[in-house]
């Protein structure tokens, strides 16, 4: 059975999925107004795990991740850049993609855009107003009654009474209680906007998730993820939203993936501490990003620091090298490794006891392909199919294990060239020279391993 950690309930959870069998899963995408950074990198591949895991488990998933395109950061931006909101959410949304295709991020089954489901965003806040629950205030503006929904601040674990005390109205609000939230804002000049009953505007941001997770998955479905920083109060409002709408329980499941940290403090655009997906995998190879995102648990935090993407290249290194030169075999139910590596998984997605497991494989991997390379190949095969249940592990061992050169690094070409003339210096003898060139390619990160079969290459 798999146990997942419900922020709803503060304990791990025997996951019953409501319809036997399928699974049906939310998780806030991308505000489309710059480039991803590492902290939206995690979410993404963190929730691409989850995904692959149900679904190696035998579980039909759909999963949804939108795009919120219309949004005050959005609009600000485009103002500042003097471009069209549509032409700046374009352009962030294909660089979205680009990241996501280098980290081996597979497409969402459903990727929903808020401007393109402005009409059930329409008809959510029309049911919340007739519920009582939405007002139309004195600026045009729409707002949600917090106090009306009783179980507010259940998945946050906040008070209402010591949320209003740190709540204040922004200059031209007018809300009945500092603690209610725009759903629908009344259209100022040059702004996107879209008619509605209440006069033209546009959707808030916490109303659009609301609208487009119950309009592709249904009122009630399996799992809601996103990043720690959306517990409170987008979540939170989005429960509040959701039900007081529908009448009926808006997610079983809520998962919240750890921050990224920069000094232990969490990376963030507003502290000016963040690394772009695109800076990061200049200098390091995306299945090295990926490897180092998945090594710890998705609930802890994550530490960023150049050393550690270091330590995940070597540990990533370590598994390539296990599989070179032992062609995997025909694929096998894994066995003992198998059964502890969904263990791991079940136990709430624990990818770092799951990788502990690849390593177990990779030691006998080395064990074996002297005494036993049948073995060594099945034990190679199984290592690669629970590789791909984390998206890792699938190249070639050589193409991994030589990478790119790198900024200021040797290309393939130079490096076989100071091979071959390693290799006449040691025809001739000529030891100094042999160990000059060796020398001189390890300066560049560049380990030779000689063989029977002559000499082969990785980088570090």
């Amino acid at each position: 059975m798999i146990h997942i950690y419900n922020s709803l309930t503060k304990k791990k959870e025997v996951f019953a999925p409501i319809t036997p069998g399928e699974v049906r899963m939310y998780v806030c995408g991308m505000t489309v107004y710059d480039y991803c950074h590492l902290g939206h990198a995690r979410v993404m591949v963190v929730f691409d795990m989850v995904v692959r895991y149900l679904r190696a488990r035998g579980f039909k998933v759909t999963y949804v991740r939108n795009v919120t395109d219309i949004d005050d950061k959005i609009i600000k931006r485009a103002a500042e850049n003097n471009e069209g909101v549509n032409t700046l959410t374009a352009r962030f949304i294909e660089a979205m993609h680009e990241d996501e295709r280098a980290l081996g991020v597979l497409s969402p089954d459903q990727e929903p855009r808020a401007t393109e489901h402005i009409a059930p965003i329409l008809a959510m806040i029309g049911a919340l107003e007739k519920n009582a629950y939405a007002y139309r205030a004195a600026n045009h503006d729409v707002y949600y009654r917090v106090r009306k929904f009783a179980p507010y601040g259940s998945l946050s674990g906040k008070s209402i009474d010591d949320l209003r005390v740190g709540a204040r109205v922004d200059v031209g609000e007018e809300k009945e209680d500092p603690l209610d939230f725009v759903l629908w804002k009344a259209a100022k000049p040059g702004e996107p906007q879209w008619d509605s009953t209440w006069g033209p505007g546009r959707p808030g941001w916490h109303i659009e998730c609301s609208a487009m997770s119950t309009q592709c998955l249904g009122n009630n479905f399996d799992i809601h993820g996103g990043g720690r920083d959306l517990q409170f109060p987008h979540h939170e409002n989005e429960i509040a939203q959701s039900e007081a709408a529908t009448g009926e329980r808006f997610v079983n499941t809520w998962m919240h993936v750890g921050f990224v940290r920069v000094n232990e403090e969490k990376m963030s655009k507003s502290l000016g501490n963040f690394f772009t997906v695109r800076e990061v995998l200049k200098a390091f190879d995306p299945e090295v990003v990926r490897y180092f995102i998945l090594a710890s648990h998705y609930r802890s935090p994550l530490d960023y620091s150049d050393d550690s993407l270091v330590q995940a290249k070597q540990a990533l290194s370590r598994l390539y090298t296990a599989m070179k030169g032992v062609a995997p075999g025909a694929e096998t139910d894994g066995g003992d490794y198998a059964q502890r590596f969904n263990a791991a998984m079940d136990d709430d997605f624990n990818t770092a006891a799951a990788m502990a497991v690849l390593f177990d494989l990779a030691r006998d991997i080395n064990r074996l392909r002297e005494s036993d390379i049948e073995e060594a190949r099945r034990c190679a095969a199984t290592l690669r199919q629970l590789g791909d249940v984390l998206g890792i592990l699938q190249r070639d061992p050589e193409e991994f294990l030589r990478g790119g050169a790198g900024e200021g690094g040797l290309r393939d070409d130079q490096i076989a060239a100071l091979i071959a003339q390693r290799a006449a210096a040691r025809q001739a003898k000529n030891w100094a020279e042999s160990d000059r060139i060796r020398d001189q390619l390890k300066q560049a990160g560049v380990v030779l391993e000689d063989g029977s079969g002559g000499t082969t290459w990785r980088r570090e």
